[in-house]
């Protein structure tokens, strides 16, 4: 059984889900708790999976870019509106509503990416190892729900 850690990063965003029959079709904001579930076979000379600080180096800064934003469907009406007036805040999840089913996987796909990239460095007092893997993005839409995407290996 491989070794696995969890670590947590928050951000304030809000959404609004041009599909959903009720209240969510509006602007509305969420704290986001968002997991990053990394997984090795083995552990490194410091005994650990890797340091809790290679994800937050890796991703935190993109990760940064969801925080105080507002995502929209791009084939919302008034997507362009809010684009206009907010630009780099509004971010478009092309033809889909931003649910946090979307989200999870959305970040997920970005932060596998980023791991990688990250790995290849050699400027880092923090090493992360091949065999080292993302399983797994939660992202919590309030304290009793939650989305999940990630491999199924």
């Amino acid at each position: 059984m491989p070794y696995r850690i969890c670590k947590s990063l928050e951000v304030e965003n809000g959404h609004m889900l041009s599909k959903h029959p009720d209240n969510c079709r509006f602007p509305h904001g969420h704290t986001r708790k968002i997991e990053f579930v990394i997984e090795a076979e083995d552990l490194d000379a410091n005994q650990m999976v890797c340091d809790f600080k290679i994800i937050k180096d890796a991703i935190g800064d993109w990760l940064d870019s969801f925080d105080h934003a507002l995502c929209m469907n791009t084939a919302d009406p008034a997507y362009s509106d809010f684009k206009a007036r907010y630009g780099e805040r509004v971010i478009g999840f092309e033809n889909q509503d931003p649910t946090t089913e979307l989200m999870a996987r959305t970040i997920f796909d970005h932060a596998e990416i980023a791991l990688e990239t990250y790995s290849q460095r050699t400027d880092t007092r923090y090493i992360l190892r091949s065999g080292v893997r993302l399983v797994s993005v939660r992202v919590w839409e309030t304290s009793s729900s939650w989305a999940e995407y990630g491999n199924s290996h």
